[in-house]
Order: structure tokens, then sequence, then C-alpha cells
């Protein structure tokens, strides 16, 4: 079968690396990886929420800045018209399934809230990245078809070099997972997996 996309010129070439890289985590919260929560028991999103923890540790050795972000509103007032039923019922500040992930959470890195899909969205972060000379991004987190692809859109929008680490991204079914990334990587980003994505780290580090 054809690939009718790539006929007509999308998946041309890949975007690469530039001068500087930066983590961004999305959504790495306990909601989403512990089962006591409603949506916190998709095996799928612990693999990746594990991945994730593996890569950031080569990532904060290298230096790398690491911005991660959880969800969370004061009541149903501030919060867009969610059609997820455990966001309207548990994502507010104070209730545990805010908190980062522990095999996540580290005090070095910039964590902060968000209160809409992407990252980006009314958030500190395109700030951060300013500071911090950054012109690429690797993201990661969950879930692949919602709050990262967001997130991999403005990252794009901004104009930021977009590495999506696969393996580090998690989604409730691998169809949507697979679709997504099979979407975003022919118009937005390149799609790598952990391995790629830490020998060129190491590869700069040494540099």
């Amino acid at each position: 079968m054809g690939d009718t996309y790539r006929g007509v010129g999308y998946s041309t070439g890949d975007i690469g690396y530039g001068r500087k890289a930066a983590v961004l985590v999305v959504d790495w919260q306990t909601a989403f990886t512990d089962p006591r929560y409603a949506l916190g028991g998709l095996e799928r999103l612990h693999r990746a929420r594990d991945e994730t923890a593996q890569f950031l540790r080569v990532a904060r050795a290298a230096g790398l800045p690491v911005a991660a972000c959880y969800t969370a509103y004061c009541s149903t007032r501030d919060m867009p018209l969610w059609k997820v039923e455990a966001v309207r019922k548990e994502f507010f500040y104070g209730h545990p399934c805010t908190e980062m992930d522990p095999k996540i959470f580290d005090a070095s890195d910039f964590t902060y809230c968000k209160n809409a899909p992407s990252m980006f969205f009314q958030t500190p972060l395109i700030s951060y990245l300013v500071r911090e000379n950054v012109d690429t991004v690797f993201v990661t987190g969950c879930t692949t078809s919602g709050c990262v692809r967001a997130t991999i859109v403005d990252a794009f929008s901004y104009g930021f070099r977009v590495q999506v680490v696969a393996d580090c991204c998690g989604d409730a079914e691998q169809g949507p997972h697979d679709d997504t990334l099979r979407d975003v990587g022919r118009r937005y980003a390149d799609i790598t997996d952990r391995a790629r994505a830490e020998a060129w780290i190491r590869a700069q580090a040494k540099a």
C-alpha cells in the first residue's frame, strides 16, 4: 500500500538538532501513574514513565535543562471544559494526584503547573527555554494523543527543533499513540527513541 502523504511531499527530510537541547516532561503526575486514581492503572503509561525516568538521569547528568509540568485547577470555574471525568473530579490543587511521580521529580528541574493541554499555553515555559538558550526540545510524557501532541504542535509553532522520544511517551491505547507519532512525524517533529536520544546527548557532552 502506498503512502499518499509521502507521495505529495510530507515526511521530506529530518529536522535534526540545534546547539542546545532541553527535555520537556508532560504530565508525569501520579494521576497517570498511581493505580489509586482513575487514570493511573494504564500499563502503557507505566512503561513510558519508567523509560522517561531513565532518560532523565542521562539528560540531567549531561546538564540539559529539564522542564516538567503537572495539571491542576482551583475549581471547575477555572477549568476548561474537559470531557475526561477524572480531570473534573480529581485534578485540583492539593489533591495528591497532582503531585509529580516520584520516579520523575527532581528538585533541579523547572517544575510548574499548566491548565491546558500544551505545556506552552499561558505558562512561563518560553521564558525559561529562551533564558537557557535552548533551540531543540526532547518531548516526553502523557498522553501521546492529548497533551503530548498539543505540546509538540506548540513547540513547533514557536520555532523549536522537536524531537519526540517515542518510548518515553504513553497513551491509553497503542493505536492513538502510533497514529499520533506517525502524524506529527510527517509534519512537525522527528520521532526518535531513548537509545538514539541518549547517544546524541552523550556525544554532545564529549564535544
